[in-house]
């Protein structure tokens, strides 16, 4: 059993892989012993967690999920743990419990475990094993409203909660929460409020709707025990829908392991073409912030060409490394163009002329709206990658959404899927903003980012991420690596920020310029 941490990456299985992996596990082994050695281990981090409760509620639901609870409350019984174990009962319209289910709650009440109709009135732990992958909870579902009054006593408790495998009402798959009643989700309603400490252990393998979407509120802090199945071992029969990002995929390309002859133009140029300005709208704030960020990230020289008819900057007094240009001026072929950070409606002026002249671009913001505008654009967007050019776009759900002609809510109920489908349609790399970035490029598995925490959720911090991209590419990484540095690097900033100055509000242009 293992904290989940982004040192180190991990495979990520959709429910049908995770359907097939059990089957070949559960065919290999002794009947019952997947169960068993999940319950096993659900006790053992209860234990973990609540060394000293008087009293662990252990919610059941009417599948395996529920016979992996009734396994952790035979084990913690007869380790001398208070357990208090509640049942929603059988499956509706089905004659019983599913075989290893049933044969995990009959070892139970051999075994004199606690049973109640009601939940204990107070306790020091509860543990969430209602329901399990591929199950959706729904308010026309059979045992919905109990299963949703428990759910609601465990976000009002002040004791700590633990769900086996996934948090019920979260999808395995998308991170979406999927348990409504008219107004929002239990996850979604609760969570934000309550200062209970969260924790999930997911079992067999790690799954992303833990780590996208609402899944990192639901879940919280993820263990994974693989139940002694390992994908080395066995030989699992699907394949990983993505990847974990962890420390060990970002490439370490610091100046100190430089050589000692390296001069500026030995670490490429980046040129950040947005930050509208005219009569009425002035928007450099998002430029200089890229740029800055593209400077502090090891580029060798930083320009700066500002869009708009007002008169632009000569200088930044604060930042007088950055070099002012026009944008007629630049030269697109040899640098890292940077497009669209605050660049309005004034970057369609200039955006066919990037796509067909730059041959490594990061594509941000406003420049991705425009795209989504025009039919012309996207045709040439989709072209750069037959040239051998290299394109990173980086949308948040909102540009996403417009760039593939859907809602962001149809975005975020897939986040996966919707960044692989654009970058299948424009063949580059995507990196989908949130929680949980995700990293998709053309005949690539996924990577989903674990860095990062809310201190990002304020304005100019996207533009910060386009700056380290672009200096990545300006610095020899491909694409691909420097979308992964970029978006690691990004969120571990601010993972810094939180542990070393707690409480400290986070700023883009503080966050351009923190190194931890």
């Amino acid at each position: 059993m293992q904290k989940i941490t982004s040192t180190l990456s991990h495979p990520l299985y959709d429910v049908a892989a995770i359907r097939l992996i059990e089957q070949q596990a559960a065919s290999a082994l002794p009947p019952h012993t997947l169960m068993q050695r999940a319950g096993l281990s659900v006790a053992r981090l209860a234990l973990a967690l609540a060394p000293h409760a008087q009293c662990i509620w252990i919610a059941c639901g009417p599948g395996n999920n529920g016979g992996d609870g009734f396994e952790a409350a035979l084990h913690l019984h007869q380790w001398g743990k208070p357990v208090v174990v509640t049942w929603t009962g059988r499956p509706s319209g089905k004659s019983g419990l599913p075989p290893d289910a049933h044969a995990s709650r009959q070892r139970a009440l051999a075994a004199g475990v606690p049973m109640a109709s009601e939940p204990p009135p107070g306790c020091d732990l509860c543990i969430d094993a209602l329901l399990g992958i591929g199950a959706t909870l729904e308010p026309a579902r059979p045992g919905s409203a109990l299963m949703q009054e428990w759910l609601e006593m465990m976000h009002a408790s002040a004791a700590p909660k633990l769900a086996v495998d996934v948090p019920t009402g979260l999808n395995t798959d998308t991170g979406i929460t999927t348990f409504k009643n008219t107004t929002k989700s239990i996850a979604a309603r609760a969570l934000p409020i309550s200062a209970t400490a969260i924790f999930t252990l997911s079992l067999l393998t790690l799954k992303p709707g833990l780590f996208t979407a609402s899944g990192r509120d639901c879940a919280g802090e993820v263990w994974f025990d693989d139940l002694g199945i390992s994908p080395a071992d066995s030989g699992f029969p699907a394949e990983p829908c993505a990847w974990l990002l962890g420390a060990d995929r970002v490439s370490q390309t610091l100046r100190a392991r430089a050589a000692h002859a390296s001069h500026k133009g030995s670490f490429g140029d980046v040129a950040v073409l947005g930050g509208e300005s005219t009569a009425a709208t002035h928007m450099a704030g998002a430029a200089l912030l890229a740029a800055s960020a593209a400077l502090y990230a090891g580029a060798g020289r930083v320009f700066v060409a500002l869009l708009g008819n007002a008169p632009g900057l000569q200088v930044d007094p604060e930042q007088p490394e950055l070099m002012f240009r026009s944008p007629e001026a630049l030269d697109m072929a040899h640098q890292v163009v940077v497009c669209g950070c605050g660049g309005g409606e004034a970057v369609k002026t200039i955006l066919a002329k990037v796509l067909s002249t730059a041959r490594r671009v990061v594509l941000d913001a406003d420049a991705l709206n425009a795209i989504a505008q025009d039919s012309q654009l996207q045709t040439q967007l989709t072209a750069r990658q037959g040239r051998g050019y290299s394109t990173v776009l980086t949308p948040h759900p909102l540009e996403a959404a417009r760039l593939m002609g859907i809602t962001a809510a149809a975005v975020q109920a897939d986040r996966l899927g919707a960044a692989r489908q654009l970058a299948e349609r424009f063949q580059c790399v995507v990196v989908l903003k949130g929680s949980g970035s995700i990293i998709a490029a053309p005949g690539q598995t996924a990577l989903m980012n674990l860095t990062g925490n809310a201190l990002l959720a304020t304005a100019g911090t996207g533009d910060v991420l386009a700056g380290l991209l672009g200096a990545g590419m300006a610095r020899g990484m491909n694409d691909a690596e420097a979308a992964r540095n970029a978006v690691f690097e990004h969120g571990q900033r601010a993972d810094s920020w939180a542990r070393d100055r707690p409480g400290q509000a986070l700023t883009a242009s503080a966050l351009a310029k923190y190194t931890g």
